[in-house]
């Protein structure tokens, strides 16, 4: 075992020393260790349950036979940290997770890990350590919040960020605000809908790195707990079979991932995610196969904020492995891969039922033929957009307006709020991206604003940095090059034309290509807008969204 470096033989009797004054026994130092890396804390509403599942998974783990240690991982809140310079800080945890988890589990030693993540970055960073650490590993996620309830309607986090927007519109009074307040968070877990937290969660499972269930079973359910209690058990079984996370974490499993990314109209912040834990396992991940897999995945799930369902009715639906069966019936799914259950997808999914064909659409009638994700391109957007598509209104599909632009998300709120954004305009918020941010901070404020307002049927926004998974609307994100580095976001000015074609894949700004080039000879980077401490390195090491936001270092990548 990986754990005899640590506590067997006469050289390591002072490593046993320590194991002793943790106050283990000769009979554990004998069973394999089992790193379980916990990302309680009392601050991200998704993670306050996490306790509870990490004591059962430590039981799942003793009564399989190993010796459960647990261990920390940071989590931030976006809901908290949004529309401040705390969102700056989100992102960029993703690394930091994967680098501790790193740290901690190859510094002692660990034979195995279950990860218990909840929330946004918090998955993606735990999944990016597994693959760079290679051991045996289960992930159990807290489980997502079940909706609030305002008038016998389904409500989440999405609606009280709307709800301001109404407030600033005078649509809404401030009482009425309050009753969402106090609602739409009801319980413990990651926020309801369809956002990153649920989005990575579900692809966990598609991934084959968590059991079934991982994504969708409500946190406050107690088969939550017994689920844990499996995961704790499963680990043991993955590491007899010597099954690693990159057995499971194929190419064939990340396609798998954005093909289901499709079917379910997961968050955007998916595709910042899914390349860098490819990238992680060892592969190249390309934006554009997003397209080309849109083409031919029909989107048979509208979960808020692109539809009035929640996670706990697709939990109710058959889950996961219901929408999977669908897409494998029509051989869109590599049914062939590895999973944690020591088991393959096709095995996994065989008894899948969907058991309800308007929370899971059948294949035979989607709510679109195409996936849920666009990736755009064009003269704004050389590399590429994201757009999640399955929340665009069908009338700003395609659209044409004047640029109004502002150099940070704070500008743009109090212009929108202010009641200077008018139908057909198309919003530019830029230096926002990975390193302009730097940390490309989400945009649910504005777009909460835009949609609460009444306008998101005729604004568009577009932006280097980044959405929520709860915005909704023609919310263009990613754009890269980013404007730090100069690209053509940078050179946009007061009124320009910009042309949206969602359809068409196209994202145009309506500037001869000589006037760029004289814009573009004239511009002067912009002075860093942070000078000292961690986001400093960050801005530094980061490469552009289209690469999935990956850090660098000189002489090649991390």
């Amino acid at each position: 075992m990986r754990s005899d470096a640590v506590r067997t033989g006469m050289q390591q009797a002072p490593h046993r020393s320590l194991f002793r004054a943790l106050g283990m026994t000769d009979e554990e130092m004998k069973k394999p260790l089992i790193g379980i890396v916990s990302s309680y804390n009392e601050i991200v509403p998704g993670h306050m349950n996490l306790d509870k599942i990490t004591e059962a998974v430590r039981l799942g783990v003793a009564e399989a036979g190993g010796m459960p240690v647990v261990v920390p991982a940071i989590a931030v809140c976006d809901g908290i940290a949004m529309g401040h310079i705390g969102m700056k800080y989100s992102l960029v945890t993703r690394d930091l997770i994967a680098d501790s988890t790193e740290c901690l589990a190859l510094a002692h030693q660990f034979d195995a890990l279950v990860m218990i993540p909840n929330c946004d970055k918090n998955v993606p960073g735990l999944l990016m350590a597994a693959a760079r650490i290679n051991v045996p590993t289960v992930f159990v996620s807290g489980g997502p919040m079940l909706a609030g309830h305002i008038n016998k309607c389904k409500k989440s986090l999405s609606s009280i960020f709307e709800a301001v927007g109404s407030y600033a519109a005078g649509k809404m009074t401030e009482e009425e605000v309050q009753v969402y307040e106090e609602k739409v968070c009801p319980t413990c877990g990651s926020c309801s809908g369809m956002y990153t937290a649920n989005s990575m969660n579900c692809l966990t499972e598609v991934l084959g790195m968590g059991l079934r269930g991982n994504g969708t079973i409500p946190a406050v359910y107690s088969a939550r707990i017994r689920l844990a209690k499996k995961a704790g058990m499963q680990v043991m079984e993955c590491l007899k079979a010597d099954l690693r996370p990159r057995d499971i974490m194929t190419k064939e499993a990340f396609l798998n991932a954005l093909t289901m990314d499709m079917a379910l109209g997961c968050s955007t912040n998916s595709m910042l995610h899914l390349p860098a834990i490819a990238h992680e396992a060892g592969f190249d991940f390309r934006p554009e196969l997003a397209n080309e897999l849109s083409e031919k995945t029909p989107n048979l799930c509208h979960l808020a904020p692109a539809g009035p369902h929640y996670m706990e009715e697709l939990d109710e639906a058959g889950g996961i492995y219901a929408v999977m069966k669908e897409l494998a019936d029509i051989g869109l799914i590599h049914t062939d891969c590895m999973t944690v259950t020591g088991k393959t997808v096709g095995e996994n999914i065989a008894d899948a039922v969907n058991l309800d064909p308007e929370i899971i659409r059948p294949v035979g009638n989607p709510y679109s033929k195409t996936g849920g994700i666009a990736v755009l391109k064009g003269n704004l957007a050389p590399n590429t957009a994201v757009v999640k598509r399955s929340a665009v209104l069908p009338e700003m599909m395609v659209h044409e307006g004047p640029a109004r632009v502002f150099d940070c998300e704070e500008d743009a709120i109090a212009a929108i709020k202010g009641g200077k954004i008018h139908e057909g305009d198309v919003v530019v918020i830029r230096y926002e991206g990975p390193k302009g941010g730097p940390g490309m901070r989400e945009m649910l404020n504005p777009t909460s604003a835009i949609a609460g307002m009444g306008l998101d049927k005729t604004v568009a926004l577009i932006t280097d940095g980044r959405f929520s998974g709860a915005s909704r609307g023609a919310s263009i994100g990613h754009v890269s090059p980013e404007a730090a580095v100069g690209g053509p976001i940078a050179l946009v000015k007061e009124g320009d034309i910009i042309s949206i074609n969602i359809p068409e894949y196209r994202l145009e700004l309506k500037v001869s290509d000589e006037e760029l080039a004289e814009r573009k000879a004239a511009w002067v980077p912009r002075k860093p807008n942070v000078t000292t401490g961690y986001l400093k390195r960050y801005a530094h090491l980061v490469t552009s969204a289209d690469s999935g936001a990956i850090l660098k270092v000189e002489g090649g990548e991390e």
